[in-house]
């Protein structure tokens, strides 16, 4: 069923739980992706508030929630890190315009209608690179979850300082303790506790009043303004716009993947379908807000929709109702923040990694296949140690290589060159007759299924043997796609059989192809009467054909004689 994203008042009760719900487990999170990103806390719970408001009110699918997300914050503590290392007057501007570029991008995506091709990628693919976020989280928090924070330089500096991490444990034994306990409480909170209130609000709160009462010293949120936020005017350098733009639209391009995953998420657990193309808009209007303002980027959460349909929202309402609540938060109730332990935050992060890694599939990717395998560890690797685009780039034009080469062998299969009514292929008996009547001079090409450049070789292979036959008999009946690779094999094949004076009959051909044959002038080139629609119809006048000749070789003999 297509929906429609207007918000309706017949289950104000649902939606509102649903949002109250889905905005206590937003608080945690929002803190601990701006800490973690560079960007601060602030720029966190307004990107919760923002992208949640904005996503809400235009997107196309009612019950999602919008917010700052894993893998966006991933790719925003490297745009955060590699412009304010470049630029540390106005690096965070620049990256709070990559965040605006990025909702424009998604806009245009939206307007373009690319929504139902965005999540087009090979699964292993996908896989692979969500690991690799989760793995660079896993790593980037590793540090601060022990009370010893990262040295600039991203996940190769955050690896070259775990030895540092374990020798200066003691002189942080605090944070580790908080840091150790807020992911146990993550990872060991009874399920049956976890229907009542999120583990992550539980760990937020339980660990900063044990840090209050029994720790000091030890690290917290920063002081940070709680008013609303100032206008951030796009920002560029000439040095660097190109690099913006190319982030922009990374940080655009995995906003609308994790979007709309998640919208299909949505889709599955209430029964409606989504419209993509009006999501990506909402989702780019949200990211464009948020970078104006100086919050996050953002995109559809799993966790948070999820717990929001559970909890009985049904309409864009949820989203919106949970966006007011966080704003009272950010305007009222920002100074309680400021007793958090980062290696709260940290450990809320680090938890955020270990669930983002698709261990499902990691666990029998080698058992499905070893290119599998090998795609989605390199993605993974590359994603990681490398670079984002082009672990994706790369991963997609192996997988669609792999894919293309197994298309093309089931279609150069479906290619068959028929002289014999003993062919497997052959189930009318008329044919058979026909064909057995014939004496292997007529070759029946037989295609059927999709026909594109994956058939083109096999049906170039065909024209060697066209030597051994008097007719050709070209059967389309079950052709229902016809490229114009596969289509100039053909018009190769026909010219080589007048070449060496077979006589050519098309079986079939109706609607597209017989459009396809026309624009190529196929259909001018062989004799209206030699076009017909049954097989059984061509190999008859094909038959005929031949006793015609068979007459006039006898004649010819015996004049010579």
């Amino acid at each position: 069923m297509q929906i429609t994203n207007r918000i309706h008042f017949r289950n104000v009760k649902g939606d509102l739980f649903g949002g109250v719900t889905a905005a206590v487990i937003a608080l945690p999170m929002a803190l601990a992706f701006g800490v973690a990103s560079g960007a601060g806390p602030a720029a966190g719970l307004w990107g919760a508030v923002l992208i949640g408001f904005f996503a809400a009110l235009f997107g196309g699918t009612p019950t999602l929630i919008s917010e700052p997300t894993g893998p966006m914050t991933v790719v925003m503590t490297a745009v955060v890190t590699k412009l304010t290392a470049d630029n540390p007057e106005n690096g965070l501007y620049m990256a709070f315009t990559v965040v605006m570029l990025a909702g424009v991008f998604q806009i245009v995506f939206g307007l373009l209608k690319l929504g139902k091709y965005i999540t087009l990628m090979p699964y292993n693919v996908i896989s692979g690179f969500m690991s690799g976020i989760g793995l660079i989280l896993i790593i980037l928090q590793f540090g601060p979850l022990l009370g010893t924070p990262n040295p600039k330089g991203g996940v190769i500096a955050a690896l070259k300082n775990v030895p540092m991490v374990v020798t200066s444990l003691n002189a942080h034994m605090g944070e580790v303790i908080l840091g150790v306990l807020t992911v146990a409480v993550l990872f060991l909170m009874p399920s049956k506790l976890k229907k009542y209130v999120p583990p992550q609000l539980v760990a937020l709160v339980g660990c900063t009043l044990l840090s209050i009462f029994f720790f000091s010293g030890v690290k917290t949120i920063p002081e940070f303004s709680t008013g609303l936020p100032s206008l951030v005017m796009p920002t560029f350098s000439l040095e660097q716009v190109n690099i913006m733009i190319i982030d922009g639209l990374v940080l655009g391009m995995l906003g609308c993947i994790d979007a709309l995953l998640t919208a299909v998420i949505a889709d599955s657990l209430t029964q409606t379908q989504h419209n993509s193309d009006k999501e990506l808009i909402g989702q780019g209007i949200a990211n464009l807000a948020s970078g104006l303002l100086g919050g996050l980027p953002g995109a559809g959460a799993t966790m948070g929709t999820v717990v929001n349909i559970q909890a009985g929202g049904q309409t864009a309402l949820s989203g919106l109702s949970r966006a007011f609540i966080l704003l009272i938060v950010v305007l009222w109730a920002a100074p309680l923040t400021q007793s958090i332990p980062l290696a709260v935050l940290a450990g809320i992060a680090f938890k955020v990694g270990i669930d983002i890694i698709d261990w499902k599939f990691l666990r029998r990717a080698h058992i499905l296949s070893w290119k599998t395998a090998a795609i989605m560890y390199g993605v993974m690797l590359l994603t990681v140690f490398y670079d984002l685009i082009i672990a994706v780039g790369l991963g997609v034009f192996v997988a669609n290589v792999l894919t293309i080469q197994k298309l093309a062998n089931i279609q150069a299969d479906a290619v068959k060159a028929i002289d014999t009514h003993e062919h497997e292929t052959i189930s009318c008996d008329i044919a058979k007759h026909l064909l057995q009547e014939a004496k292997g001079q007529i070759m029946l090409l037989d295609l059927s299924g999709p026909m594109s450049f994956g058939a083109a070789k096999a049906i170039t292979q065909r024209q060697a043997i066209l030597d051994n036959y008097k007719i050709l008999v070209i059967d389309l009946t079950d052709v229902p796609l016809l490229g114009v690779t596969a289509t100039l094999a053909l018009e190769k094949t026909i010219h080589d059989a007048y070449a060496k004076r077979l006589e050519v009959f098309i079986v079939g051909g109706e609607g597209k192809i017989q459009e396809r044959l026309e624009k190529f002038n196929i259909l001018d080139r062989v004799p209206h009467h030699h076009q017909v629609n049954e097989r059984v119809t061509a190999l008859q006048l094909a038959v005929a054909q031949l006793q015609e000749l068979s007459v006039k070789s006898t004649k010819s003999d015996r004049i010579s004689q």
